[in-house]
């Protein structure tokens, strides 16, 4: 996979060792570890490649354990825990140099009439179109950039992502933790609701832990602070096109004793939640 050519189909497309054990390549997006939703869409993928095709997934929940090296492949080692009529259970373990890093349990359901509602709305926003790009923002905040980092930000692109009000949210003064981000993919995803999901999930972990720092004077850049993801859990809600624009709302309602928490859901064009999101992570500035 080229620099110059990297899509997220690619990097969500595992390679099969045996039943139950694929692998997939890895992005250093600059991170000091791999990126968190990597991992995460990859760990769906694997797990639906052993899940009848009538089923589908409608949540996961995922606790990170150890840093993952972004210049090796992961290798994903799936159990399956259940096999029933409606609903299906698969639990993950991504594994590198022998050790385990992350773990997913992942469920997965039949598509079944029920009650229906919505209870939450997508405020008016600015059109993405009238936005410009985080990355295209990036690279011109820290123009001329070195050859290191021009390779780096080409891992970002393959994800559309475009934040309303992005120097209030990234900023150091204090404001409401709260965030509306566009998010598509760059290049078309296959009509698979597996992929698409799979991209939801690589996307989810894009600005979110971070949502709680705009409670607190401190800039995301700052030297003396440290972040990591404990645990990320996605539902989804509805079939979604993960080619087309969805406004990411994150808040984060609490943070204390060095963590953090976020929530988020995914609106598409139209309005409709498609997916929500809970993140635990770890904030800690060192003095």
């Amino acid at each position: 996979m080229t620099v110059s050519n990297i899509n997220l189909q690619e990097l969500l497309d595992l390679e099969v060792l045996k039943v139950g054990l694929y692998r997939g390549d890895s992005w250093d997006l600059g991170f000091p570890a791999v990126f968190g939703g990597q991992v995460l869409g990859q760990a769906l993928v694997a797990a639906y490649k052993t899940v009848n095709k009538d089923q589908y997934a409608h949540s996961f929940h995922s606790y990170f354990l150890l840093p993952g090296d972004a210049s090796k492949p992961i290798v994903y080692d799936v159990e399956v825990v259940r096999e029933g009529r409606s609903f299906s259970t698969r639990r993950v373990k991504a594994i590198q140099h022998s050790k385990v890093i992350f773990y997913m349990t992942a469920s997965f359901q039949l598509e079944q009439p029920g009650l229906s509602h919505q209870y939450g709305h997508m405020p008016k926003l600015p059109h993405p179109d009238s936005l410009d790009n985080d990355i295209d923002l990036f690279a011109k905040k820290h123009s001329p950039l070195s050859p290191e980092l021009s390779k780096t930000l080409e891992y970002h692109k393959p994800i559309d992502i475009k934040t309303v009000n992005i120097k209030e949210c990234f900023g150091a003064s204090v404001v409401e933790p709260e965030r509306f981000i566009w998010m598509r993919s760059r290049h078309a995803i296959r009509d698979e609701l597996i992929m698409h999901q799979a991209a939801l999930a690589y996307a989810s972990d894009y600005h979110f832990l971070s949502t709680a720092l705009q409670a607190h004077p401190i800039h995301s850049q700052d030297q003396r602070l440290r972040m990591a993801t404990i645990d990320h859990a996605v539902w989804f809600h509805k079939p979604l096109d993960f080619n087309q624009w969805h406004i990411y709302h994150t808040q984060s309602p609490f943070s204390g004793n060095s963590r953090a928490l976020v929530r988020g859901q995914f609106f598409d064009a139209k309005g409709e939640i498609v997916a929500t999101t809970m993140q635990e992570g770890m904030i800690r500035i060192k003095e």
